[in-house]
């Protein structure tokens, strides 16, 4: 199964790398454009001034209709580039830009997790000498939650011991 995973595994983490560095989302975005400039001229018979002006208003999905594509070939580049531009590259340009703005600072950063980690290493040994000292057994797991009560008025309410013949409240 892990053999399967893999290829998506790879085209995840080039995702993640890609979507991380705001330089290369740009620079993509421009290389897309020139790229598909470049083919649109070729399959179309354009300028390469008019080529690039189609590709940013189809990738942008504006579409003025000022120029399209006339070819099979054309067309197909166009469906590429709208597809790849809305359900990729824009999609991550403005999650890399949300993400920005969704900044936690009072989040600690992994130093100070490091350094509460070791403080708390440090307090568990000095407890651990100290009720060694005291001949005090520690718990090894969580602290247990607290138990039910065994004796005073709210543990006879609840065992039926308190209370009339019929278990309820006298009063």
């Amino acid at each position: 199964m892990d053999v399967l995973l893999l290829p998506f595994r790879k085209i995840y983490r080039g995702l993640v790398w890609f979507a991380n560095s705001p330089r290369t989302l740009i620079a993509s975005y421009l290389l897309m454009i020139v790229v598909a400039g470049v083919l649109y001229s070729q399959a179309e018979h354009r300028s390469a001034a008019d080529s690039v002006w189609w590709a940013v208003v189809t990738a942008s999905t504006v579409g003025y209709g000022d120029i399209s594509p006339a070819t099979w070939q054309g067309r197909t580049l166009a469906a590429l580039l709208i597809s790849t531009m809305v359900l990729l590259v824009i999609p991550l340009i403005t999650a890399h830009f949300a993400s920005q703005l969704i900044v936690d600072d009072d989040a600690f950063e992994h130093a100070e997790q490091e350094e509460l980690k070791a403080e708390v290493r440090r307090m568990r040994m000095l407890l651990e000498e100290m009720a060694a000292r005291q001949g005090i057994a520690l718990p090894t797991g969580p602290t247990p939650p607290e138990a039910e009560p065994t004796d005073g008025p709210a543990a006879r309410a609840s065992d039926g011991s308190a209370g009339g013949p019929d278990g309820s409240a006298v009063g």
